[in-house]
């Protein structure tokens, strides 16, 4: 009897012996039906079990209360990265001094968001404190797995290890966010897949595409979550002048359970000189007011017009690469999109150096995202 004859039982049975490096893997190139054999999760999971030593405890100090939580996936993640530690500096003086969070973030004003993928040791701790306080979490099954460490905004993720989905908050509400599309992790179908996977899966396929990049700003580099490339950032050329444009959601100051419903958004505008620009007589051009044009499925419900609201009109000097304006709106909707333009001086408001000019920002999407980080 060849083994494409064998019953299933005894398929999985000759499978599990075998291995997963080289035998296994050899028989699911040998037809349909054995390759469907040779990839069921139960097979894989008793080789993760036996390679990784899944089912023995990731660490002494986890409580088995916490560690009979974790799913398979979430254990066999912990068994290649043990999170970030967070050190003192991280902790106290959050993204401007710590070390770049895994996951990223995004500034904006006082506001500063940089998400750190915790230790096993700190998920024990910050879940072990949320147990013990008046929370209203979605369930007593969570674990909290990653966090901001900016003192200036708390932001927070828990895994949910009865249903396998990732949620952020509201911190003011503690309303729950899932941050993977539900239809992906199939939260009441019979496969579950689990969130976290999928969430840092997406994460790090934005980060190889140069959807998301790494930023330096005031000789400090850090994951930024602003999207780099279209669709979720425009990109626009006017009289010399690029201008990349997008948007990210900000749950933590948000709240849908509002009257009327809360949503805030971060969006940054990276303004840059082209090889083209005429900086004949000019080493400055200071921005003067700005228009802005709001649309929520394809109606217009705001229209801002005027001088830019700041203590300091923004300089673009024609020695930087790029100058970068970030603000904070906050929308009765989540699916509009922006645009509009800035009008600029050449030299500066004091002492102008030409007639003003001005600058088109194309429209970009600001709106609930699929995947929240």
């Amino acid at each position: 009897m060849s083994l494409e004859d064998a019953e299933d039982l005894v398929l999985h049975m000759i499978l599990s012996k075998v291995g997963p490096e080289n035998n296994t893997a050899r028989v699911a190139c040998v037809s349909k039906r054995l390759q469907v054999s040779a990839s069921e999760e139960s097979l894989w999971s008793i080789f993760c079990s036996l390679d990784l030593n899944i089912s023995t405890p990731l660490h002494d100090y986890i409580p088995m209360e916490i560690l009979s939580f974790l799913q398979v996936t979430t254990r066999l993640l912990y068994r290649f990265v043990d999170g970030q530690e967070l050190s003192s500096s991280s902790s106290s003086a959050g993204c401007d001094k710590g070390p770049p969070g895994l996951i990223g973030g995004y500034s904006a004003y006082w506001h500063k968001v940089n998400v750190y993928l915790l230790p096993l040791k700190e998920v024990v701790r910050q879940t072990i404190d949320i147990m013990a306080g008046d929370h209203n979490t979605i369930s007593k099954n969570i674990v909290v797995v990653a966090v901001s460490a900016a003192p200036s905004s708390k932001k927070m993720f828990f895994l949910d290890c009865t249903n396998g989905q990732l949620y952020t908050e509201n911190t003011s509400s503690h309303q729950m966010l899932p941050c993977v599309p539900e239809s992906l992790v199939c939260i009441n179908g019979d496969q579950q897949e689990d969130a976290m996977l999928l969430w840092l899966e997406e994460h790090g396929r934005r980060l190889q595409t140069g959807a998301t990049k790494v930023r330096e700003q005031d000789n400090i580099k850090s994951i930024s979550l602003f999207p780099e490339i279209p669709p979720l950032c425009s990109i626009s050329v006017t009289n010399g002048v690029q201008v990349r444009a997008s948007s990210v959601f900000m749950p933590e100051v948000s709240n849908h359970l509002d009257n009327p419903p809360v949503y805030s958004y971060a969006c940054s505008i990276r303004m840059s000189l082209m090889p083209n620009f005429n900086r004949r007589h000019r080493s400055s051009w200071q921005m003067y007011s700005r228009h802005w044009v709001v649309r929520a499925d394809d109606a217009v419900i705001g229209d801002v017009d005027g001088e830019v609201v700041l203590l300091k009109n923004p300089l673009l000097q024609a020695k930087e690469e790029e100058f970068v304006y970030r603000c904070i709106s906050q929308f009765p909707t989540s699916n509009l999109s922006v645009e509009g333009s800035f009008t600029f001086v050449p030299g500066s408001l004091q002492d102008p150096k030409g007639p003003q000019f001005e600058v088109n920002v194309a429209e970009f999407p600001v709106k609930l995202p699929d995947y929240i980080f």
